[in-house]
């Protein structure tokens, strides 16, 4: 996996397995690999792994089932869709209207 400087890793690796789930690769009921099955997969340090499985366990898309394994949150999907569309509707779009401010480009077709 190629990694960016700009954001840590276990974020990217987040960003990389909800993008699986929200591409149909991974369903709700699925199990997941290991942390460290996932982190020799990828090749990160298994601490790396555990990292991005209780975030996305705090998040509410996996959960462990103790002694079996983690997987995948029947409603990861949906969960992952909204809090993206949250994240571009607060951040991206506002950014988006600033930048064609500046550049002198029409924002009204925005405003309906």
């Amino acid at each position: 996996m190629d990694f960016h400087s700009e954001k840590p890793i276990y974020l990217q690796i987040t960003e990389m397995i909800s993008d699986r789930i929200l591409g149909g690769d991974l369903k709700g009921g699925d199990r997941i690999p290991s942390v460290r099955e996932y982190g020799a997969e990828i090749g990160v340090n298994p601490n790396t792994m555990m990292r991005v499985y209780e975030k996305l366990t705090a998040d509410g898309v996996i959960y462990n089932k103790r002694g079996i394994g983690y997987f995948v949150a029947d409603d990861a999907a949906e969960m992952i869709l909204s809090q993206r569309r949250k994240e571009f509707l607060e951040k991206d779009v506002p950014a988006i209207l600033q930048r064609l401010r500046l550049l002198g480009l029409d924002t009204s077709v925005f405003n309906q």
